[in-house]
């Protein structure tokens, strides 16, 4: 039986009540092995984050985030440059962090994983200085986000209606990039800055993305028709996309971006701020379990 000790924070609202239901079967099963946890339930992003702090500051227990993408991000925050571990049981409706790291869906087994698994150091994107995770973007993706979080319907369909919905009512921005000191105008769709590779319920929008390579991933997604856009949207979730001509792909550690218009940032399905905005990375800030890469990831990386 491995000597780890949880401290599992949860989103009890999660996924339409996911997260409820996934602490209880988590807990039980924990019970089931005898293992050594406690089970908070945060009342707020805000508490989540408090109780994160201070379990690391305690250092005795590994952090289990119990919740979507936005939950595991505030967590995760919390827990930069120390040495306390991160676990997921993935609830909300996305999951995508959990779905690139290869983390279990079924409760049970995400948290066997938090008890058993090994951590290993992945990087921390920040936008003004908030945390995520996954991918920050913005223009038309904040319209999609939006509409998307406004949205009653549940499961992945909700972001493909959302995608569509944005489109109707889009109009082209003129984004202005700063990359390391380089600057990149254009007109077009949007800007997205990757530490991971997927968002949207399992679209692989920057696939050859890597959460522990030092390096942020940028892609400027300029204009072209609204026909074209529908073409390749299908190709987003395969990761085919890459060689289309409106897809530029560019890496950096410090992103700055401006618009014509206003746009809210969005990241890990979350908010996280307003243009204009500074997207820096933090390398190997937080520890997290996850299982051991697969053959095809290590090739792939």
């Amino acid at each position: 039986m491995p000597d780890r000790a949880l401290a599992l924070i949860a989103n009890p609202v999660a996924g339409a009540g996911r997260g409820r239901r996934a602490l209880e079967a988590a807990c039980a099963e924990l019970e089931r092995r005898g293992a050594r946890f406690r089970a908070l339930s945060s009342r707020s992003a805000t508490h989540a984050v408090e109780l994160a702090r201070t379990t690391a500051e305690a250092g005795t227990e590994t952090v289990v985030a119990v919740g979507g993408d936005g939950h595991v991000a505030s967590i995760a925050g919390a827990l930069r440059g120390t040495e306390t571990e991160l676990a997921i049981v993935p609830t909300g409706r996305g999951n995508d962090l959990a779905r690139v790291l290869e983390i279990p869906s079924p409760p049970v087994e995400a948290v066997a994983l938090a008890l058993e698994g090994r951590a290993r150091a992945i990087d921390v994107g920040e936008v003004n200085s908030a945390p995520f995770l996954g991918i920050a973007s913005l223009g038309f993706d904040s319209e999609a986000n939006r509409i998307a979080n406004e949205s009653r319907l549940r499961g992945n369909a909700v972001y493909l209606y959302a995608a569509l919905k944005a489109l109707a009512s889009w109009r082209h921005a003129h984004f202005d990039v700063t990359i390391d000191g380089a600057h990149h105008g254009f007109t077009g769709y949007s800007v997205a800055v990757g530490n991971s590779k997927a968002y949207g319920g399992g679209m692989m929008l920057i696939p050859h993305a890597q959460l522990d390579d030092r390096v942020l991933d940028v892609l400027l997604v300029e204009q072209h028709s609204r026909l074209r856009f529908l073409r390749m949207m299908p190709k987003v979730f395969r990761g085919t996309h890459v060689d289309e001509p409106q897809a530029v792909f560019l890496t950096g550690r410090t992103i700055e971006i401006r618009a014509d218009r206003p746009f809210a940032v969005y990241a890990d399905g979350d908010p996280i701020g307003e243009l204009p905005v500074t997207v820096r990375l933090g390398e190997r800030q937080v520890r997290i379990v996850a299982p051991e890469p697969t053959p095809a990831r290590q090739r792939a990386r």
